[in-house]
């Protein structure tokens, strides 16, 4: 069962993964096969990605103040119209999703595909575009990315950074509005979960596990987007890239052998 430390762990990994362009998910499994919880899922995962709301919501208070007084803003927009991509590959896809996620079979080859993104996306010339120069293809373009990013070690916040970077938009600008499109996206998941909670069909944890997993997941999620916008501003992706290729052919090597 699910203890207070690995539910610390657990917490910090999703909190710093889930913004890091690195795959949440994907470290997630890691973390939960290194600590043999393979049986803590989906209740898990869900507080997780609440915690990681948190730091969102904290993060962008003003933005969703805004939100909320214009719902007609070109803003609400451009979050509606990146967001649906990643509604219709969770409505279609979500089965399948979920058995990659469980299996783990994927995963390494995933790390290394993000990687090469990365890599990719770094290379590009320099964009100059702000938030207000967003067009709607941009924000679409971006929201294909997020949803390609639910296969479980693709990284939703890799992938759409460099849908940004494609489309032009500033480094900084980049992360922000990945950052704030990953708002719907994460509330999103939590409700589409919460139907076999509510049934009762999830493993049982203890609460005061759960609720240090949740917090640690807030407290490093606020770290990870304040950090990942200021770097962005003056650093290479590619450190990222060769971490999760790293990562990806270490995993490889392990399920060659065996021993994954």
């Amino acid at each position: 069962m699910l203890n207070e430390f690995q539910a610390f762990i657990l917490g910090i990994i999703q909190g710093l993964t889930e913004f890091l362009p690195i795959s949440s998910t994907g470290h997630l499994y890691l973390g939960r096969h290194i600590f043999h919880l393979d049986e803590a899922g989906i209740f898990l995962d869900t507080m997780l990605h609440i915690g990681t709301l948190l730091a969102l919501l904290v993060v962008y208070k003003e933005e969703i103040i805004f939100l909320l007084k214009n719902p007609f803003s070109k803003l609400t927009l451009l979050l509606v119209v990146g967001t649906l991509p990643a509604v219709i590959a969770g409505l279609l896809l979500s089965d399948w999703f979920d058995s990659l996620s469980k299996t783990g079979l994927t995963i390494g080859w995933e790390f290394l595909v993000t990687g090469m993104i990365l890599w990719w996306a770094d290379g590009v010339n320099k964009g100059n575009k702000k938030l207000d120069d967003i067009s709607i293809k941009d924000s679409f373009i971006i929201g294909t990315f997020q949803a390609a990013a639910i296969m479980p070690a693709l990284s939703r916040s890799g992938l759409t950074i460099a849908a940004g970077l494609f489309c032009r938009l500033d480094r900084a600008t980049a992360a922000y509005f990945s950052f704030l499109l990953s708002i719907p996206a994460i509330a999103g998941g939590i409700v589409f979960q919460m139907k076999p909670i509510f049934t009762g069909e999830v493993e049982r944890i203890p609460f005061m596990a759960l609720l240090i997993g949740t917090l640690a997941a807030a407290i490093f999620g606020y770290i990870a987007v304040v950090w990942m916008i200021d770097f962005l501003k003056k650093r290479s992706l590619k450190m990222f890239s060769m971490y999760v290729w790293a990562l990806g052919t270490i995993i490889l090597f392990m399920q060659f052998t065996g021993r994954f």
